[in-house]
């Protein structure tokens, strides 16, 4: 009884912070149609428009992990925040990356962010209805992650198309993930 008690308020500080989900939803989504609509960006125009997705979606989670850090889960937020933070700032601190340690960043970070999100899910699996969405998006990362080291000198154009499809696909589900949450909060009255 008392882990289905956890559960229900992860997913209740889930529910609380849907709002942080719906940005980095949104966030994917416009970084991931700006990749697709404009392929003639250079692999450096990309890496930046990518730090600029994982900073933002990184603060994100560490503004929602600061009020929870009193259990696993915060925590959990928080270090992917992190490790998103890392992956936003370090282009911007350190601009002469070549692209291929850029790249096995990014597939670190697609990779955890993946595994976290569905441990994420499974936390959430017994409160929150359709918390498949979330394994969807933590599978997309993994993938995407696994992609990216196993084709690294792939061509600029695939690489970009990748990017944008798994950018769009991670946003699309993260935004109507949040927007479950949003409404079984409501139902709740927790919002």
């Amino acid at each position: 009884m008392k882990k289905n008690l956890g559960h229900l308020r992860i997913g209740k500080r889930l529910a609380r912070n849907w709002w942080t989900l719906a940005l980095r939803g949104i966030l994917a989504i416009i970084f991931g149609s700006a990749a697709l609509f404009w392929p003639e960006f250079t692999l450096p125009i990309l890496v930046f428009l990518f730090a600029a997705f994982a900073l933002g979606g990184g603060i994100l989670l560490a503004i929602a992990a600061l009020k929870h850090l009193n259990n696993i889960h915060g925590w959990f937020l928080l270090i992917e925040g992190a490790i998103g933070i890392a992956a936003g700032v370090l282009p911007f601190i350190w601009p002469d990356i070549t692209a291929l340690v850029l790249l096995y960043l990014t597939a670190a970070w697609a990779i955890i962010t993946g595994i976290f999100e569905i441990i994420a899910a499974n936390y959430v699996r017994r409160e929150v209805e359709n918390e498949w969405l979330l394994v969807g998006a933590g599978i997309a990362s993994i993938v995407f992650g696994i992609l990216l080291v196993i084709w690294p000198l792939a061509e600029t154009m695939n690489i970009v198309w990748i990017i944008a499809a798994y950018a769009i696909f991670f946003g699309v589900v993260m935004l109507v993930f949040a927007l479950r949450l949003k409404k079984w909060g409501e139902q709740l009255k927790l919002l």
